[in-house]
């Protein structure tokens, strides 16, 4: 079985990020908005580096201002997921993007992306849960804001709190509120970590917020005693291969050090973040990681295996999934 043909879990991917460029355009068109320098001569996403990414994530983000536009924007994400034979897929959603942290309007939101998902379940498989997301650069009192909403729509659906954004902007600590107020709601928690901050962000957040799971996390490769840390507490890394190379955190595939985290006992698992913002799939991630690291459909398997045991989906989902990828006729 080729790489493409694989079930695949994915734990670590942006909603407004992973809007397809037309289906952004087509949005600001109805709208009337004028957005076109965040995109390039052949219609994709335009940025420098990583803060220039930000600011044409947020730009884009813009155009979506309705529940309605959200309902639209869950499907086609989850349209382009399942295409690479995604079944499982927690995606990061942020109240300050649908409705402003406003737990009313937030409450709207989210019911037109629950009924999206559920329309995708039926009709493609793909099943989603979402992890509230507040924004790190937008600091902490906005990010209390978000986890109000988030502990107040806790359940089946909404099953974690997370931190995106600049992680240069404030410590892991500084979020300790929301992240206790997100536990005291039953949900599960990770952080954006080691990407652009170095491996003490990682520690950090494992530290000071008390997560399981570390988005990215690739530069505790910096820190052995890190990694080995790591490993033995099963602390689970969302590593996006495609999404540090597109920034220039690594030269190439090769020199990415998933492979060595793997190698070193760490639980690692594959996403796309912001997939058309970096040009790719989980096909593609796949693919590559297979050329880079002779990897077969054995390590795969396992990485999928991973993924889904550290979903934060209530057990009987996650037995589903797991029975799915077992059946590999997903």
């Amino acid at each position: 079985m080729s790489p493409k043909d694989l079930p695949k879990v994915e734990l670590h991917l942006h909603l407004e990020g992973a809007a397809p460029p037309s289906f952004i355009r087509g949005l600001a068109a109805e709208k009337k908005m004028d957005i076109s320098g965040i995109f390039d001569e052949k219609g994709g996403y335009a940025f420098k580096d990583f803060w220039h990414f930000l600011k044409v994530y947020e730009a884009a983000t813009s155009v979506l201002q309705t529940p309605d536009d959200y309902r639209r924007l869950t499907l086609a994400v989850l349209e382009e997921s399942a295409a690479s034979g995604v079944i499982y897929t927690e995606i990061f959603i942020s109240p300050d993007f649908c409705g402003g942290r406003d737990l009313p309007a937030w409450r709207d939101h989210l019911a037109a992306i629950q009924d999206a998902a559920a329309e995708a379940e039926r009709g493609l498989g793909i099943v989603m849960r979402g992890i509230v997301t507040p924004i790190r650069h937008f600091g902490p009192d906005k990010a209390r804001e978000a986890a109000i909403c988030a502990a107040e729509t806790a359940g089946e659906f909404i099953v974690g709190l997370g931190l995106g954004g600049d992680e240069k902007i404030c410590k892991p600590k500084d979020f300790a509120w929301s992240f206790d107020c997100a536990r005291e709601a039953g949900l599960r928690l990770t952080c954006h970590a080691g990407e652009w901050d170095g491996p003490q962000s990682v520690r950090e957040a494992v530290r000071d917020l008390g997560v399981e799971r570390i988005g990215h996390g690739v530069r505790a490769i910096e820190d052995l005693a890190l990694v080995d840390e790591l490993a033995e507490r099963g602390i689970v890394l969302e590593v996006c291969p495609g999404s540090n190379l597109a920034l220039g955190l690594y030269p190439g595939w090769r020199k990415h050090p998933i492979s060595e985290l793997h190698r070193r006992g760490v639980k690692v698992t594959v996403s796309t973040d912001d997939p058309p913002f970096f040009h790719t799939t989980m096909v593609r991630e796949y693919d590559r990681l297979a050329e880079a690291f002779d990897w077969d459909e054995g390590v795969f398997e396992e990485l999928a295996r991973t993924a889904a045991e550290a979903a934060f989906c209530d057990a009987a989902t996650k037995a589903n999934i797991l029975k799915r990828l077992e059946k590999k006729d997903a």
